[in-house]
């Protein structure tokens, strides 16, 4: 017993050295999960646009698995009309995971050599909808082409980045839903990806025992984070937080993009 709680220690004291320290990985996840505390969004993209300073993108995206998937879970579970998203949306889910998991048997999963350079780009361009004025919305008699479309594009995007906000987001803020529903849609189409993206982590054989009790660690701290978020919610004007929000997030794709060039 002792020698296998000894191993088990030098497996978590052997990923941090890899992986950077554990304050760092804590820091990560409680501000990713202070700004889905505040703005309801965000978390898989904050903490995988700054794990990649720490670690391998690969290695992030599995880190984050368990948080991503609890978190997001629980967004879905907030909503009233989950069979009715299901209905409406099933045709971009199944796109969504079948791209996921065939663009990352074919490129590799989070692992390809432009890995870092289309991480970087993901999340630029994810700051640029957030910040842009315009909103489109698409007519209800094009989501059963568009639909699937967005999903196939979001699935290649996650596979090699592991973000997969982009395009679904825009997409489901396109359709006019409520606010509530909105919410649960977004926490729909982000566990499905989520899990997706398991899957295509565990055929490449990504997934390791420190990993994932990385994962644990991280889950504890993401919630700690969404807590103290929705604490100061109330405290914070929410439209001046999210423009400084994608400010930052672009400036750490440009600086993930600069990183893949130099």
């Amino acid at each position: 017993m002792a020698n296998c709680i000894g191993a088990q220690r030098q497996q978590i004291e052997a990923m941090f050295d890899q992986f950077g320290t554990l304050p760092g990985l804590t820091l990560v996840f409680i501000l990713a999960g202070f700004v889905k505390g505040v703005i309801g969004l965000g978390l898989p993209t904050v903490a995988m646009g700054f794990l990649t300073l720490l670690m391998p993108p690969a290695e992030a995206a599995t880190v984050l698995i368990l948080p991503s998937f609890a978190t997001n879970v629980w967004q879905l579970a907030a909503g009233p009309r989950l069979v009715a998203l299901l209905r409406r949306l099933w045709p971009m889910l199944v796109a969504a995971a079948i791209a996921t998991v065939a663009a990352a048997r074919w490129l590799g999963a989070v692992s390809g050599t432009g890995t870092m350079a289309a991480l970087g780009a993901a999340l630029v361009l994810y700051a640029l909808t957030g910040l842009a004025p315009l909103r489109l919305e698409v007519p209800a008699r094009h989501e059963p082409w568009l639909g699937p479309l967005t999903g196939a594009a979001t699935g290649v995007i996650t596979a090699m980045t592991g973000v997969f906000v982009i395009p679904a987001g825009p997409y489901l803020q396109s359709l006019q839903l409520e606010p509530d529903d909105l919410v649960q849609a977004l926490g729909l189409s982000f566990t499905v990806s989520t899990v997706a993206l398991a899957v295509a982590l565990a055929g490449d054989g990504q997934f390791q025992w420190p990993n994932i009790q990385g994962s644990l660690l991280a889950l504890a701290a993401a919630f700690a984070g969404m807590v103290l978020g929705q604490a100061v919610r109330v405290r914070l004007r929410p439209d001046t937080f999210r423009l400084w929000f994608f400010i930052g997030l672009m400036v750490l794709g440009a600086h993930l993009m600069l990183r893949a060039v130099l």
